[in-house]
């Protein structure tokens, strides 16, 4: 799973297209590159979001909702991520920030966080190390 970002395109695309940050766009190929059976992207307007799904532009963060907001927030992405996935069974890779994932992995026994604790720049060199070496 993998957190929108700020810098988005001006027009309605594919959600997958829509964030352009260097760390969503790593982030996506990171994801890509494990073969997962499915990605998914937690938007802080839309929830969760499928790649495909055709978004329109938002100014909508984590960091401007309360609590119990963002608890909200966790529950509807649990909801529909229970659509797509077994949450007691299957195995989570999240590619997202602590706001973003605080209340979703307490439902979740099998998940990793494999930049926690990175800043943003560690995240970044991460990405292009693991990248650079799959490519190899």
């Amino acid at each position: 799973m993998i957190m929108c970002a700020t810098k988005k395109l001006n027009t309605k695309t594919r959600a997958k297209d829509l964030y352009v940050t260097p760390l969503f766009r790593l982030s996506w190929n990171y994801a890509n590159k494990l073969s997962p059976d499915g990605i998914f992207i937690l938007s802080a307007k839309h929830g969760l979001l499928v790649p495909d799904k055709e978004t329109e532009p938002y100014d909508v963060t984590l960091n401007r909702m309360s609590a119990s907001e963002i608890k909200n927030w966790a529950n509807q992405v649990l909801t529909k991520l229970t659509e797509y996935s077994d949450l007691d069974r299957d195995h989570f890779t999240f590619l997202a920030g602590q706001k973003y994932r605080k209340y979703l992995i307490p439902r979740m026994p099998h998940f990793e966080v494999p930049m926690e604790g990175l800043s943003i720049g560690k995240q970044l060199q991460y990405l292009r190390r693991y990248l650079h070496e799959s490519d190899m």
